[in-house]
């Protein structure tokens, strides 16, 4: 999908979708949709990004996990605390999460694993 950030609300759509098909509860769903939510604004920040974000989704049995790149023009700057900070969100929210960057592109990797019914 072309990498705006108008556009992620299809992006959390999606997940919500597959999350409910997965057999999360109405909790994991939103734990889902705010990780992705904080996973994509690292690629794209709050400014019109260019290029195109890729999305993976996976089902797993159990477990939902999302893949993502895009261009690193569309990476906001961010300081240490705020780094810390969505991170520790990210720890409370989902099983696994990870940012990585692979020259010109930023990646992230997230795994939600149902835990309640």
């Amino acid at each position: 999908m072309p990498a705006r950030p108008d556009l992620l609300r299809v992006a959390r759509l999606t997940a919500a979708g597959l999350a409910n098909r997965v057999g999360f509860n109405v909790d994991e769903v939103e734990d889902v949709k705010i990780a992705l939510d904080e996973l994509c604004f690292s690629l794209l920040g709050e400014g019109t990004g260019t290029g195109t974000l890729d999305l993976r989704f996976v089902l797993e049995p159990g477990a939902l996990v999302i893949e993502g790149a895009g261009p690193v023009n569309g990476a906001p700057d961010r300081d240490e605390e705020t780094q810390e900070f969505a991170a520790l969100l990210l720890a409370a929210l989902v099983d696994e999460h990870e940012i990585s960057r692979d020259g010109e592109e930023l990646r992230f990797r997230l795994v939600k694993r149902q835990t309640g019914g």
